[in-house]
């Protein structure tokens, strides 16, 4: 009796062929050095490796993963931008990099257009965090602890992060008392250790958050968390800026458009693939994938840029 692939399989089928098709329509003159700007070990570094390992499982490419951090992923932005635009360099960075970061530190030559995108891997899961039962953990304490005269200590990690922070308290008429640290590790490290009451951190939240030692009292980007999907959106707190982003893959200026689609569509179906560790992975921590190539990216990073100007004149202007 012969067997029929069901629709959706058949489709799904049909999907991972193209991007194999894809992929497989250009190959990498030789092994492919992936910077990665994150820290040894973290969730992001781990996101790279394993993408890197599926994709040298998938097509048999060469991958040599090497950290270059510091300076919000421009230090790997130099690095990049000086590499051959033939494929065998990319970089992970976050959409701030070249957007507010590049913009911020006045590094012109490192903005989006300087750059080849890739892909996006997930989107920015980033929640405004307090420990779980203590007295900052809704909005409404928040702003109750505000009027009576309560100094709010704010955890931030970046520029970006004590921008909005400095805006939301503004629109609220809150006078937070901002606080940088290294990371969203620091952040939630200064919340355990009563350091802080509060901070914005950008994903490294979701096994606490889980377990219930710490919760989202609001989501910083514009959609639901996924640990939190009842929390409410900065936005609706009285923000008018947020901190949406994305994890992302980048190449050299002016990298052929074929290898541009050959190393996207890769990225795509690895992380798409519910078979490998990489989707495992970011469905765990990241809350899935949000891959975004091609047009749709560039679209993305073109709004995500301008939004970058916005919050920096605003900043600027108060």
């Amino acid at each position: 009796m012969k067997k029929f692939l069901k629709p959706l399989t058949l489709a799904a089928a049909l999907l991972s062929l193209s991007f194999a098709a894809n992929a497989e329509s250009w190959t990498p003159p030789g092994p492919i050095k992936m910077m990665i700007g994150f820290s040894a070990g973290g969730g992001a570094d781990t996101q790279a490796r394993l993408i890197a390992q599926a994709i040298e499982n998938k097509y048999g490419w060469k991958i040599l993963p090497e950290q270059i951090t510091g300076n919000g992923g421009l230090n790997l932005a130099k690095q990049l931008k000086s590499e051959p635009a033939d494929g065998t360099a990319i970089g992970m960075v976050v959409s701030e990099t070249l957007t507010y970061s590049a913009l911020s530190a006045n590094q012109p030559g490192l903005t989006t257009e300087n750059f080849t995108p890739l892909a996006s891997t997930v989107a920015f899961q980033t929640g405004l965090v307090a420990m779980k039962g203590g007295a900052f953990d809704s909005w409404d304490k928040i702003t109750a602890a505000a009027k009576a005269g309560t100094p709010i200590r704010f955890g931030v990690a970046t520029d970006r992060w004590a921008d909005v922070t400095y805006l939301l308290g503004k629109e609220n008429g809150i006078d937070f008392n901002i606080v940088q640290v290294k990371g969203g590790a620091g952040v939630m490290n200064g919340l355990r250790g009563g350091d802080l009451d509060i901070g914005w951190v950008g994903g490294a939240q979701s096994k606490p958050v889980q377990q219930g030692e710490m919760v989202n009292v609001a989501s910083a980007v514009s959609h639901r968390l996924a640990d939190s999907p009842d929390a409410p959106l900065i936005t609706d707190l009285g923000s008018k800026y947020t901190l949406n982003g994305y994890f992302m893959f980048i190449a050299p200026k002016g990298l052929d458009p074929d290898a541009r689609k050959a190393l996207g569509d890769a990225i795509a179906e690895v992380l798409n693939d519910p078979s490998t560790q990489a989707h495992a992975l970011v469905v765990k921590n990241f809350g899935g994938p949000a891959v975004l190539t091609g047009t749709a990216l560039n679209d993305t990073l073109t709004n995500l840029m301008s939004d970058s100007q916005n919050l920096l004149a605003a900043a600027s202007a108060n």
